[in-house]
C-alpha cells in the first residue's frame, strides 16, 4: 500500500474520532451541567450554549497557529500533539467538580485542537495530483460523519453507560488515535526556509489571495448552512410527529441521514473533481444544496425530512472536498498548512455562527424560515463562486491547454518541388 493511502486510513480514523470528541458533548452538556450542581433551567441553557460554542471560537483562533507550526516542524508532530492533548483534556472533563472547571477544560480543548488541519495538510501534500480529489474527498467524510454522528454517539453512551463515561470513553479512543498515528503515519518532512514569516509576509507570498479569501468564505457559508438547523432539529421533529415516544431516535436519524449520504458520495465526487475540475463540482453542489433546503420547510412527517436530508448529504459531499482541492491547487506546498489553518478556522466560525443563527431565526420567525435563509445563502454563494472562481479557473485551464497544444506545422513547397510535380504530370 502506498504511504499516502495508509496515512489516509489512519487520518480518517483520527479525524472521525476527534470530530466526535468535539460534537459528542452537545446532547449531554445540559445534563452534565445539572449533574455539576446547576439547577436553574435558564442558567443551564445559558451555560450549555457558552460551553458548547466557546470550543469552536477558540479553535478558530488557534487553527492558523497550528497550521504555521505544521509547516515549520512537520504534520505528524501536530497530529500527535492534538490527539494526546485532546485525549487527556476530554478524560479530565469526566472528573470536573464544578461547571467552571468544565468550561475551562472546553476552552483548553479549543486551544489544543488542530488534528484536522494537520491531517488535511499531510494528505494534500503527500498525494499525487491524479488522486488528490479522491483522497481529500474521502478524508472530508470523517469530519462530516463525526460531526453529525457525534451527538447520537454521545447520547447513546450516556443512556447506556452514564454521563461521565461519555468523556472517559471518548478520551480513551483519542489515546488510541495517538498510538495509531505514532506507529502507522509516515512523513518525510523537509522544512522550506529557515526564517519564520509573519502573518503579513505569509499573506504577501500567497499567489491567489482573492481566490483564497473566496474559498474560505465559501467554507464558512457551507458549515453555517449545515449547522443552522442543528440546535432545533429535535424541536422540528417534535412538530412533525404526534408520537413523542421516539423523538430522540427520529431526530438522531435525521442527523445521520445527511452524514451517511456524504460518506457514500464524497469519494466519488472527489474522483469526479479530478476529472472535470473541482470548480464545476462545487458550483453544481452549491446550487443543488440550496434548492434541496427549500422543500425541507414543507415536509409533513419526519420520514420526508430524513429523505431530503439524505439527498442534501449527497450534494454537500461535493462542497468541502472541492474547497480543499482548490486550496491545494492554488497554494504552494510550503504554505499549505497555514492556508488550510485559515480555511478550517472559517469552518469553525461557521459551526458556531450556524448554531447561533439557527436558534435566533427559529425564536424570531419560526423553524421553517431557517431553511429559506440557508437556501438563500447557498444560492447567493453559488452566484459569487460562478463569477469569481468558476469562470476564472476555467479561463486559466483553457489558456494552459492552448499552450500545451502543439502548433500545426505548415510545410510550404519550394519552387524546385513544384517543378518536379509539374514534370511528372
Amino acid at each position: 500500500m502506498p504511504i499516502w493511502k495508509r496515512n489516509l486510513l489512519v487520518c480518517w480514523f483520527g479525524m472521525f474520532i476527534t470530530s466526535v470528541g468535539l460534537s459528542q458533548i452537545a446532547p449531554v452538556l445540559p445534563l452534565y451541567i445539572k449533574h455539576l450542581g446547576i439547577d436553574n433551567p435558564a442558567s443551564i441553557a445559558q451555560l450549555s450554549g457558552f460551553a458548547f460554542g466557546v470550543t469552536y471560537i477558540i479553535s478558530a483562533l488557534f487553527s492558523p497557529l497550528w497550521g504555521v507550526a505544521a509547516d515549520r516542524v512537520g504534520r505528524k508532530p501536530m497530529l500527535l500533539r492534538a490527539s494526546l492533548g485532546m485525549g487527556i483534556v476530554i478524560c479530565s472533563m469526566g472528573l470536573a467538580q464544578n461547571v467552571y472547571e468544565l468550561v475551562g477544560l472546553r476552552l483548553l480543548q479549543g486551544v489544543i485542537t488542530g488534528y484536522s488541519t494537520a491531517c488535511t495538510t499531510l494528505i494534500a501534500t503527500q498525494t499525487d495530483k491524479e488522486h488528490a480529489g479522491w483522497a481529500l474527498g474521502t478524508l472530508s467524510t470523517a469530519n462530516i460523519a463525526g460531526s453529525l454522528l457525534g451527538p447520537i454517539i454521545g447520547g447513546g453512551i450516556e443512556e447506556s453507560l452514564g454521563l461521565q463515561n461519555v468523556f472517559f470513553l471518548t478520551g480513551a479512543l483519542l489515546l488510541v488515535v495517538f498510538l495509531t498515528t505514532l506507529f502507522f503515519v509516515q512523513e518525510s518532512f523537509t522544512r522550506d526556509g529557515k526564517e519564520t514569516l509573519r502573518v503579513k509576509e505569509i499573506w504577501n507570498t500567497i499567489p491567489n489571495k482573492s481566490l483564497t479569501v473566496i474559498l474560505s468564505a465559501t467554507y464558512l457559508i457551507i458549515t453555517l448552512a449545515l449547522y443552522s438547523i442543528e440546535p432545533v432539529v429535535t424541536i422540528y421533529v417534535t412538530q412533525l410527529t404526534t408520537d413523542t415516544t421516539h423523538v430522540a431516535l427520529l431526530a438522531g436519524m435525521a442527523f445521520s441521514a445527511s452524514g451517511l449520504a456524504s460518506i457514500i458520495a464524497a469519494p466519488r465526487l472527489g474522483k469526479l473533481s479530478d476529472k472535470i475540475g473541482a470548480q464545476k463540482v462545487i458550483l453544481v453542489a452549491l446550487v443543488v444544496a440550496g434548492i434541496i433546503f427549500i422543500p425541507q420547510a414543507f415536509v409533513q412527517n419526519p420520514w420526508q425530512l430524513m429523505g431530503l436530508r439524505f439527498f442534501l448529504g449527497l450534494a454537500v459531499a461535493g462542497l468541502s472536498p472541492s474547497v480543499n482541492i482548490l486550496i491545494k491547487k492554488i497554494t504552494p506546498d510550503a504554505l499549505t498548512g497555514r492556508v488550510f489553518g485559515f480555511t478550517i478556522s472559517a469552518g469553525y466560525l461557521g459551526i458556531f455562527g450556524g448554531s447561533v443563527l439557527g436558534g435566533q431565526v427559529a425564536a424570531w420567525w419560526g423553524i421553517r424560515y431557517i431553511f429559506f435563509l440557508t437556501s438563500a445563502l447557498l444560492l447567493i454563494n453559488a452566484v459569487w463562486v460562478y463569477f469569481t472562481v468558476y469562470k476564472k479557473l476555467n479561463r486559466q485551464e483553457e489558456a494552459v491547454s492552448q499552450k500545451e497544444r502543439p502548433e500545426e506545422v505548415v510545410v510550404i513547397p519550394t519552387e524546385a518541388q513544384i517543378g518536379v510535380v509539374e514534370e511528372k504530370h
